[in-house]
């Protein structure tokens, strides 16, 4: 997949091209690649279909992951979101251009009816949940159920759509591509479960420790019972302070949020594996190969964090 040839087939779109802001956010997101743009090909080579069919679909999964990242930099606040630099409402903006081109990118594609069909209900009913998601996770408030409920909203249609249209462009069958979609929503469940590690472990504090009952270390961290629950709840209100944010880091480990967190991963990624035994592939290389790269953040990051 040449990511660069399909990120010139976005900005040729005539209103991409006729909208400079749209084309520099475009060009500046396009330098920093993401791995996840690279899933409808993984669906598409893993069913037997010939690489070229899952452009349009990476485009269409780039186009709405950039859309996803703008608002949700909004409602986190980032220090490093676009929003600051462009302003709310022409971020807002983009990103509904952003998920209109989604859609443009399927419309144009090459590709029997039936299919563009089932792509095009694939990618609308992942925009829709998202959206759903985003609004749940507006209000921070609520236990362990509640952070699942957002989680399966807001993160895992995502990439069950991205492995799903893949699939479907791939000229899998509709069983298959439904198989991938269910394992793709198992992958974004791992990858938000990465995220919470890593954004609880960096330095300066991530908007993470702002919102805890939205990173599943620190939501556990502050409810189970453990000897540093109470410093805990304390430390979170200066974690601007490096040391504070060191020390909040510390409990983590010690609390088990970290363990909690690795048994959560253990548990989907060896229900993806079941998964993936029993769907049929031409080639199933690429989706094993995808679920072995899922296991590599966690042991760099225990590493990092000193845990054994």
């Amino acid at each position: 997949m040449d990511l660069e040839s399909i990120k010139a087939q976005i900005l040729s779109m005539p209103e991409v091209t006729a909208w400079p802001e749209l084309s520099d956010l475009l060009r500046r997101a396009g330098s920093q690649p993401s791995m996840d743009w690279t899933l409808p090909l993984t669906a598409c080579q893993a069913v037997g279909g010939d690489p070229s069919y899952a452009d349009p679909a990476a485009a269409a999964i780039i186009c709405m992951q950039i859309s996803i990242i703008l608002v949700d930099d909004m409602l986190d606040e980032d220090p490093r979101g676009e929003h600051l630099r462009l302003g709310y409402g022409r971020t807002a903006n983009l990103a509904f251009a952003l998920q209109s081109a989604a859609f443009y990118a399927i419309g144009r594609a090459d590709i029997p009816a039936d299919r563009r069909a089932a792509a095009m209900s694939s990618l609308a009913s992942m925009a829709l949940a998202t959206a759903r998601g985003q609004d749940l996770d507006v209000d921070s408030s609520g236990g362990e159920e509640r952070y699942w409920q957002v989680v399966r909203a807001k993160s895992t249609p995502f990439y069950g759509a991205a492995l799903h249209i893949g699939a479907l462009l791939g000229g899998a069958e509709h069983e298959t591509a439904v198989s991938l979609r269910d394992l793709g929503i198992l992958v974004g469940e791992v990858v938000q479960i990465h995220d919470d590690l890593q954004d609880a472990f960096q330095a300066p504090a991530k908007p993470d420790w702002k919102r805890p009952s939205n990173n599943l270390a620190i939501l556990y961290a502050i409810t189970a019972e453990h000897p540093d629950k109470a410093q805990l709840i304390e430390l979170i209100a200066k974690v601007e302070d490096p040391q504070a944010l060191h020390e909040a880091q510390q409990i983590l480990i010690r609390c088990g949020a970290v363990s909690y967190c690795a048994y959560h991963l253990i548990r989907r990624q060896r229900k993806a594996q079941q998964l993936l035994d029993r769907i049929s592939l031409p080639n199933p290389e690429p989706i094993m190969d995808l679920l072995s790269k899922q296991t590599k953040p966690l042991a760099t990051l225990m590493e990092k964090a000193g845990v054994d």
